[in-house]
């Protein structure tokens, strides 16, 4: 039987179109990846011409800062070669009146304050409290300073880029120099040292820095975290315990954080305020805090069981609607409380009843600062309307100690201290209670005699407003806050 062979059966195409299909595929894909490498290559290209340009634009910039620190150099070295000339040709010659040296009053030739001003002439006269970078200037330009060109060379003393002036027409009794310069990020806005006069605080944008003031070194720095992130937070007034263990700031954010230092943690919170806290004070025996804020109050805080006595100003007959509280301070008894205020007054409050007792007139402008003398006879306030007052609260200090409530307008001023050309900030009195320093928007910090307003001597030591400055308990030192964000501790000497 023959055997029959099956004719082969087709194959089927599917999976060589497949096949066909995917490589069709694959070549478009490796054809876009070709295509993105070619991009790619082109971004690179470009983002490596773009970083030229930049390094390029940074060693212009570079060289330009070289050629005009060298150019702004050999301006400063002419400049003063040319003043030591006018000064050697000029020794001879009597001084010739300098702006702020003012003679020595006779006592019934001395000013009177003004009681009386008239709310037509203050109607435009009261900004409100400046943000701390308003106190920011245009750099100094020390042509702006000819007249100390006239004093003898004796009367003035020169540092690396800041020079005293001394008033020629005094005997010179005191000498200044520059211990340590404290540059911050950011203006500093307030000082102080600690009682033992061992250490300073600065408060500057979000944090408060602690420094050594023998070493000048920065030993601690304080920052809450958990306060917001966005925008500024400056701190506006830093304060000592007297027994130096807790620093309490006052900030924009309407808060007092009470720190631990040694833990560098914060130990209470005092909320209550309104508006920003500008002005804290301590009371010599720890007890008390004081605190002063745009909302119109002073408050007195208790830092034992964390009570609270709100001083309202709700006076019928203010000058101005904006009474914002600038600046406070209590009596070295701890029995008054004195506050300045935008609407040019000065009070001051009984402690324990929270009582006005004292409503002090005489500025024409908002009172930026206020400072007992040690004795607490005496308050002197610095205003925008670029003068210091010496305020005799003898009387009210004394009929407080007796238990007595003195009669309002019992405290006088007796002294005027005239010779700053713009905004006094700051005001601060030594702790032997000899001298009155203030500090002001003009960039000067102004030396004052507290028994007859004679201006000592000026120190131009910053490039922009001086914003804050204290004296230290325990030395003949100083320490200034500036918008140039420059702290600066100083010492001054007196000459025998």
């Amino acid at each position: 039987m023959a055997t029959t062979t099956a004719a082969p059966r087709p194959r089927p195409r599917r999976i060589p179109d497949a096949l066909d299909a995917i490589k069709q595929e694959y070549d478009l894909l490796q054809a876009d990846r070709d295509a993105l490498r070619a991009q790619r290559d082109d971004l690179e290209a470009q983002v490596a011409h773009q970083v030229g340009e930049v390094s390029s634009i940074r060693r212009s910039l570079y060289d330009l800062e070289v050629q005009q620190a060298k150019v702004r150099q050999h301006y400063e070295d002419e400049l003063r070669r040319l003043r030591l000339e006018l000064a050697a040709l000029r020794h001879a010659a009597p001084p010739q009146g300098i702006p702020g040296f003012q003679p020595v009053p006779d006592a019934d030739k001395r000013p009177k304050p003004e009681r009386e001003t008239s709310p037509h002439d203050v109607e435009a006269l009261y900004p409100p409290r400046p943000h701390p970078s308003d106190y920011q200037l245009p750099p100094i330009n020390t042509s702006s300073f000819p007249d100390e060109l006239t004093v003898p060379p004796d009367f003035r003393k020169d540092g690396s880029d800041w020079f005293a002036v001394f008033n020629p027409r005094i005997k010179r009794s005191l000498d200044i120099s520059l211990v340590h310069n404290l540059p911050h990020a950011s203006v500093v806005c307030c000082v102080q040292f600690s009682l033992d006069g061992k250490y300073l605080a600065t408060g500057c944008n979000r944090t408060a820095q602690i420094y050594d003031v023998k070493s000048g070194a920065k030993i601690c720095v304080l920052a809450d975290e958990t306060a917001g992130k966005s925008g500024d937070l400056y701190i506006r007034s830093v304060r000592f315990s007297p027994d130096g263990k807790l620093l309490a700031t006052g900030a924009e954010d309407r808060q007092i954080r009470i720190w631990d230092i040694a833990k560098k943690r914060i130990r209470n919170i005092f909320s209550g305020h309104t508006q920003e806290i500008y002005s804290l004070d301590f009371s010599l025996d720890g007890r008390f805090i004081i605190s002063g804020s745009g909302d119109k109050t002073a408050r007195v805080w208790d830092m034992h069981d964390e009570s609270v006595k709100v001083l309202t100003i709700s006076d019928t007959d203010s000058l101005n609607n904006d009474a914002g509280v600038t600046s406070v301070a209590i009596s070295p008894s701890g029995a008054l409380v004195a506050a300045g205020s935008l609407d040019t007054i000065v009070r001051i409050w009984d402690v324990k009843t929270g009582a006005l007792v004292e409503r002090l007139r005489g500025h024409r402008d908002s009172v930026y600062s206020v400072a007992f003398t040690p004795d607490g006879r005496g308050l002197v306030s610095g205003s925008l309307d670029k003068t210091l007052k010496y305020w005799d609260v003898a009387a009210l200090a004394a009929r407080k100690e007796e238990k007595k409530l003195a009669d309002k307008g019992a405290s006088v001023c007796t002294m005027d201290f005239v010779g700053h050309k713009d905004y006094v900030l700051s005001v601060a009195v030594s702790h032997d209670g000899q001298w009155v320093v203030s500090g002001s928007k003009d960039r000067c910090v102004q030396f004052w005699d507290i028994r007859n307003a004679t201006l000592q001597f000026v120190l131009q030591g910053h490039k922009n407003s001086v914003i804050s400055l204290d004296v230290n308990p325990i030395g003949n030192m100083l320490a200034t806050g500036s918008g140039d964000s420059l702290a600066r501790i100083w010492r001054y000497n007196t000459i025998p």
